[in-house]
């Protein structure tokens, strides 16, 4: 099974649970920006223990490693819980959604579009763009992340709502790498 494969079971059985899912990550600053390989997928989900179950049964041992112990604990505390393949490798990550407005204000914003021959839930380049900032400030200036909000920002330009930018940037406390973005950006 692809990549693409799992993504599309996965968004099958979500949808077919009822769990509302947006997809982040690499495969949203892919749609969004410039195009690059990873071996994990990563959704944001509003998901509770009852409605696992659709997962669990569609993704059985021991072709597939997800663990009903790691989902209780993930539904509980707000956290994040994996499915891997274990054949190929492939995983995805499901955050479970949280309270925190950053978290909700993205997922109300969310929209569909087909990327990889699969309809999904995705962010909006605003959204990705805040996200990736504030993964590379969680992760002490991961290069990487950084990289990917530079490029949907410079992929998107014109096109986004810079005042709703603006404010996420400040309430996220990004500003620093705000700045240097809009530097970069400027210099290419």
């Amino acid at each position: 099974m692809s990549q693409q494969e799992l993504l599309r079971g996965v968004v099958a059985a979500l949808d077919r649970a009822g769990i509302d899912y947006m997809v982040t990550g690499s495969v949203a600053s892919s749609l969004h920006g410039e195009p690059r390989s990873t071996h994990d997928v990563d959704l944001l989900v509003a998901i509770d223990v009852a409605a696992a179950g659709e997962l669990l049964k569609t993704f059985p041992p021991p072709r597939y490693y997800l663990d009903p112990e790691a989902i209780r604990d993930a539904t509980a505390t707000k956290s994040m819980f994996n499915l891997l393949d274990t054949q190929t490798g492939d995983k995805v990550d499901f955050w479970v959604l949280t309270d925190e407005p950053f978290d909700k204000s993205r997922f109300a914003r969310k929209y569909q579009q087909e990327f990889m021959g699969i309809r999904l839930n995705v962010p909006t380049p605003e959204d990705a763009i805040l996200a990736k900032l504030w993964w590379a400030n969680q992760t002490g200036g991961s290069e990487k992340q950084f990289a990917d909000a530079l490029r949907i920002y410079e992929s998107q330009a014109g096109k986004l709502d810079l005042d709703y930018l603006r404010e996420w940037i400040g309430k996220l406390r990004l500003v620093s790498l705000w700045e240097r973005l809009l530097k970069e950006a400027d210099t290419q």
